[in-house]
């Protein structure tokens, strides 16, 4: 991976910024797949950062709780 984020925000707004370059058309065919593989893995990144999160908060509370 590239530059790792230093935060949940960062990395989402990086991928905020690429989809809005994909919206908007202002992406060429040259940096589309180098685009398309940083947005994959900050959103990857991301996904990690919340598990661990959540499995955080989850051990805070007191264990496992599926109410």
């Amino acid at each position: 991976m590239e530059k790792q984020p230093k935060s949940y925000g960062e990395a989402m707004a990086e991928v905020e910024k690429i989809l809005s370059r994909f919206a908007d058309g202002s992406l060429d065919v040259d940096t589309l797949a180098a685009e398309v593989k940083r947005a994959t893995e900050l959103i990857a990144w991301c996904r990690e950062r919340l598990s661990k999160a959540e499995k955080e908060v989850s051990e805070a509370l007191g264990g496992d709780r599926n109410d």
